[in-house]
Order: structure tokens, then C-alpha cells, then sequence
């Protein structure tokens, strides 16, 4: 564009002089003047037009640093300083003209950089560009939250160590068409991702050749997993009552049709198997819907102290008809933890209860609360101890399993689904906590649970 420009000045400059060697031609050709006076003269003017440019090609240069040392951003008017020379003079129209449309060029440029990274900074999937080289160039403030800033180009393989995401991205880099791949992760929750890979074709920000997207469809997966274990849990779970009911309801409707004594006795023991039904249907759904939202944190600020004294207050009747004692210490200056109310008083009424069930008669459970210092930052403990007989050291490590029983007879003629501690653990996990246990035969177990203290 430059030359462009440039070019049409010395043409103006130059073609009054091309208009007077015509002309002399044209004189002397009316004239009758001799071929050689004429074509001297022509020649002499020729001479003269070459000089000029010469001397127009070492001033043009000279005189087009002067015209554009008078551009800049602070520039008023388009009247030309002052101080330039003639054909600096003469070239400003020109370089004015240039200056006008590099700057709308430059403009738009501008909108459509901002455009585009307005557009990557609202999308809510993390999104990334990587260069030619798979160094991450951009990055949008969903992915530095799920993997950290990008504060210079580095690796991809340095924040996804993925090999099958690395490899993907080394075919879309080469050519391939798009890539999708399913990974998982672990930390800080385990989270199930699809990452999409797309070459960038033509100019892009900050030299961008690739562009990946990852999609968090951990709830998605465990949905499907969900349905498939609700059927197979519940039905595992479900087919000794359901047969149990099913066989009173024959000897009712058969041999013990006029037996009044065996019909109440038997309707007893039917209520008492339906209501074991109905607890596993409410804790298999309580335990899907944990599951389902097991990846995202809870951010409510919760006071723990009422919520344990609420679900001690509740446990005290059934407490006391085994002659038990439900002792809180709970201190005056704990720290509000981060959370969900109504399932942490799940996890305290599944621990509570299970103290209470198991615990022997006319024996105390304490409830400590505490504080301390996790990987996490500042922590709040509550262990929920009782006076048992204690938990073998075999089974400590599997007790949080969905329908896992140390003794079997026992849970199920306690009332018990199997399912209370995987509650526990899965609403633990959500909260990014979790549950230690501890256990001495014959004296008794300890619960303890960890939370995050709130900021």
C-alpha cells in the first residue's frame, strides 16, 4: 500500500514533465523544425525528467519519514505541520490517506480480537488454544479454575498428562480431522471428562493451531451407572422381604384363612419387612441423588454445632429405651464448615443411629467436636465414639461398600439397609472431606469425621 501510494505521488510530481516533452514534440513537429533539433530537445527534456527522479527516489524516501514523523495519535487536524519541506508537503495527502485506513484497519482488528476473546472467556467448559508446537497460548477462566493459570505458552502435557488427550492432539496438529476423548481424573474428586480437539485454520489469537474443549460428563456416566445398580442393589435387596411377604400372604389366603391369632402374627412380622422395604427404597434414592452431585462442592456456610444437637435430640427416646446416654461436647468457638445442612445431618443421624443400634445396653456415646489442620487448610473434626463390641480390623477397610455387613442376621434384625456409611462416604466425598474409622474389640469404635472450616 505504501508503494501504492508513493508510486502515485511521484506520478504527480512527474507529469507536468512528461506534459512538456510532448508538447516540445509536438512544436516542433508543426513547425517544421529538422528531425535532430527535435529529437535533441526531446532527448535534453528526457535527461532533465531523469535527473528529477533521481533526485525524487533519494528525497521520496526523506521526505516520507518527515511526513510520517507528523502522524500519531495526538494529531489534530489534517492540515500538514508547518515545517515540512515541499515534497514532504506533497506526500501528505497520501500518507494522511494511509494513516486513515490503518487505523480502521487496526480497529477492527481490535473489535474482532476482543470479540473473540469475550467469546472464549463466556463459555463455561474450560477451552484452551495450543499452538504448532502444543504449548498452550489461551486459556479461559474455567480452565485456570479446573487446571490453573496459564501465565506463559507451556506444554500441554505438563497440565494434562493424559496420553490418549496428548495423542489426539498431536494428530489434530498434523492434520486429523477432530478428535473426542474420554478420560478420567482424581483429583481433586474423581471426574469423568470428554475432551474435543479441532484444528484452527487461518489466522488466530496468539498464534493458536488447535483448539480443546473439555466437558465434565461425570454426572451424565453416573447416571447410567446409577440406573444399573439401582436395579441390581434393589433387587438383591428387596427379594428377601418381598418373598418373606409373598409367603404370608399365601398362608393367609390358604391355611390360616380363619386363624385370627396366626393373622395378627403374621401381619406383624409383614408390616416389619414392608417398612425394611421402604427404608432401602428412601436410602437407595438418598444415595443416588449424593452420587449424582458427588462432583460439585457445596458452598453454604453451615453452624455444625445445632445440626449435631438436632439429631441427638431426635435419637434421645430410642436411646433411652435401651438405657443409653448421648453425651455432646461440642466448644463455644467453633468455626462455621462448608456445606450442605440437610446432608450433614444425614451423615450425624447414620453415624448416631448406628451407635445406638450397636452399642450395648445402658452405655454412654460421646460426641467430641474439635478442630485442627488438613491438606485442605483448617478442618473441623466430630468423632462419634460408642461402647460396642468393636469392628474386627478386616472389615474397617470395606465398611463404607453399598450393602457391606459385618454380621448380616444382625443389620437386617436391627433395621439396618447396609447402606447408611456409603451415605456417609459419598456425602463426605461431595464436601471434600472424610471419615476415619477406629475400632478395639470388645470396647468400642470411633467415627471420626473431617470438614472443611469455611474461609
Amino acid at each position: 500500500m505504501w508503494r501504492e501510494q508513493l508510486g502515485w505521488t511521484a506520478l504527480r510530481i512527474l507529469l507536468p514533465w512528461l506534459l512538456g516533452a510532448a508538447v516540445i514534440a509536438l512544436y516542433f513537429d508543426r513547425a517544421g523544425i529538422g528531425a535532430l533539433p527535435a529529437i535533441g530537445a526531446v532527448l535534453t527534456l528526457l535527461g532533465l525528467t531523469a535527473a528529477v527522479v533521481l533526485i525524487a527516489n533519494r528525497w521520496l524516501p526523506s521526505a516520507a519519514r518527515e511526513a510520517t514523523a507528523g502522524l500519531g495519535p495526538n494529531r489534530a487536524a489534517n492540515d500538514p505541520p508547518h515545517r515540512l519541506s515541499p515534497t514532504a508537503r506533497a506526500l501528505w495527502p497520501a500518507v494522511l490517506r494511509l494513516d486513515r485506513e490503518w487505523r480502521e484497519h487496526a480497529g477492527r482488528t481490535e473489535l474482532q480480537l476482543a470479540a473473540a476473546e469475550a467469546a472464549i472467556a463466556a463459555v463455561p467448559d474450560p477451552v484452551i488454544l495450543i499452538d504448532r508446537n502444543r504449548r498452550i497460548v489461551r486459556a479461559n477462566a474455567a480452565w485456570a479454575e479446573f487446571i490453573g493459570s496459564v501465565s506463559e505458552p507451556r506444554d500441554l502435557a505438563s497440565a494434562l498428562r493424559n496420553p490418549g488427550v496428548l495423542a489426539a492432539a498431536d494428530a489434530v496438529l498434523a492434520g486429523a480431522d477432530v478428535r473426542t476423548v474420554e478420560f478420567s481424573v482424581s483429583a481433586p474428586v474423581a471426574r469423568l471428562l470428554e475432551a474435543r480437539l479441532a484444528r484452527i485454520d487461518g489466522p488466530s489469537l496468539d498464534g493458536a493451531a488447535a483448539i480443546i474443549t473439555l466437558h465434565d460428563i461425570t454426572a451424565l456416566k453416573r447416571a447410567d451407572e446409577m440406573r444399573a445398580d439401582f436395579v441390581a442393589n434393589a433387587g438383591h435387596e428387596l427379594k428377601t422381604p418381598l418373598s418373606t411377604l409373598l409367603g404370608f400372604i399365601e398362608t393367609l389366603r390358604g391355611p390360616a384363612r380363619d386363624d385370627a391369632a396366626a393373622r395378627e402374627r403374621f401381619l406383624g412380622i409383614m408390616h416389619e419387612q414392608a417398612g425394611r422395604m421402604a427404608r432401602l427404597v428412601d436410602d437407595l434414592l438418598s444415595l443416588s441423588r449424593i452420587e449424582l452431585n458427588e462432583h460439585i462442592a457445596p458452598t453454604a456456610r453451615i453452624a455444625i454445632e445445632p445440626v449435631i444437637e438436632n439429631v441427638a435430640a431426635a435419637l434421645e427416646l430410642r436411646a433411652a429405651e435401651r438405657g443409653m446416654r448421648i453425651d455432646l461436647n461440642l466448644p463455644d468457638d467453633l468455626p462455621e464448615v462448608q456445606g450442605d445442612h440437610d446432608e450433614l445431618a444425614q451423615v450425624f443421624q447414620n453415624l448416631l443411629d448406628n451407635a445406638v443400634k450397636y452399642a450395648r445396653r445402658d452405655s454412654t456415646v460421646t460426641v467430641t467436636v474439635g478442630t485442627g489442620n488438613g491438606l485442605a487448610g483448617a478442618m473441623l473434626w466430630v468423632a462419634v465414639a460408642d461402647h460396642g463390641d468393636g469392628i474386627p480390623s478386616e472389615h474397617l477397610t470395606r465398611l463404607t461398600e453399598r450393602f457391606y455387613r459385618v454380621d448380616n442376621a444382625r443389620s437386617r434384625e436391627l433395621g439396618g439397609t447396609g447402606l447408611g456409611l456409603a451415605i456417609v462416604k459419598h456425602v463426605l466425598n461431595r464436601h471434600r472431606g472424610r471419615l476415619d474409622i477406629a475400632s478395639t474389640l470388645g470396647k468400642g469404635s470411633t467415627f471420626t469425621v473431617w470438614l472443611r472450616a469455611a474461609d
